[in-house]
C-alpha cells in the first residue's frame, strides 16, 4: 500500500494524560496534511478538535471508558452522548473486562448494545483489551459487538499488557467476517508491522506513531 492509501486507514491518535494544546494542535495539524481517518482523542479534547478539523474530511474519534472499562453503563453512554454532541464522528468504547471474566457475558453485551442506541447511528468501536482475554472470550465479543450492531472490534487500547497481534486480529476477523471492521492499536511502530496486521484483517490502525509508518510507505 502507498502511504496515501494506508494514511486514510489510521485513526491518528493522542491520548496522553500529560497532552498539552500544542499537542493537540499538531496531532490536527498533521492529520490534516496527511489525511488520516481520525483523531482520536480524550473526551476533553472533542470539541477543540471537532472545530479544527470541520470541513477537512478527518473526524474526531473519541474514547469512552477508556482505557479501563471499568465505569459503568449509564456512565459510558452519557460519555458518548456528550462526546457526539461536541462534535465525535466515531466513538471507541472499552467493554467491561471484568465482567466478561466473571462470566456475565450477559450484561457486557446489553452494555454494547446500550451504547450503540445512544449514540444513534454514530460508528461504535467495541475494544475488547486481548491481552486479558482468552480465545474464548476474544470470540465471545466480537459475536456480542455484531449481534449488538457494532461498527467494528477493536483489540486494544494500548495501555493493557500487550497490544494488537496479527494472530488477534485474523481471529477477529474470521469471527465477524466481512459484516464488520476489525480496528488494530496497540504498539504499532512501523510500516511493516502495520501491513502485517492489514494483511491478516485489520480496516483501520490506531496508533500514534503514523508519521514513522507513513515515512517508511511507498509513496
Amino acid at each position: 500500500m502507498t502511504s496515501r492509501e494506508i494514511a486514510r486507514l489510521i485513526d491518528h491518535t493522542e491520548l496522553h494524560a500529560y497532552a498539552t494544546l500544542i499537542d493537540i494542535d499538531e496531532l490536527c495539524d498533521e492529520a490534516m496534511k496527511h489525511r488520516f481517518a481520525s483523531v482520536t482523542v480524550n473526551p476533553v479534547w472533542v470539541s477543540y478538535c471537532a472545530k479544527r478539523l470541520k470541513g477537512t474530511g478527518v473526524l474526531t474519534n473519541v474514547v469512552v471508558g477508556f482505557p479501563l472499562g471499568a465505569n459503568t453503563p449509564h456512565v459510558k453512554a452519557e460519555e458518548a452522548r456528550e462526546a457526539i454532541r461536541n462534535g465525535a464522528g466515531e466513538v471507541d468504547m472499552v467493554v467491561n473486562v471484568g465482567a466478561l471474566k466473571s462470566g456475565y457475558n450477559d450484561f457486557v453485551e446489553k452494555e454494547i448494545a446500550s451504547l450503540v442506541k445512544a449514540i444513534n447511528g454514530v460508528p461504535l468501536k467495541v475494544i475488547l483489551e486481548t491481552s486479558y482475554l482468552t480465545t474464548e472470550e476474544k470470540v465471545a465479543v466480537c459475536e456480542m459487538s455484531q449481534r449488538a450492531g457494532a461498527a467494528f472490534v477493536k483489540t486494544s487500547t494500548g495501555y493493557g499488557a500487550s497490544g494488537a497481534t496479527v494472530d488477534d486480529v485474523a481471529l477477529m476477523r474470521k469471527v465477524v467476517g466481512d459484516a464488520m471492521g476489525v480496528k488494530a492499536a496497540g504498539g504499532i511502530r512501523t510500516y511493516s508491522q502495520a501491513m502485517a496486521l492489514i494483511e491478516a484483517g485489520a480496516t483501520r490502525l490506531g496508533t500514534s506513531a503514523g508519521l514513522e509508518i507513513l515515512a517508511d510507505a511507498p509513496q
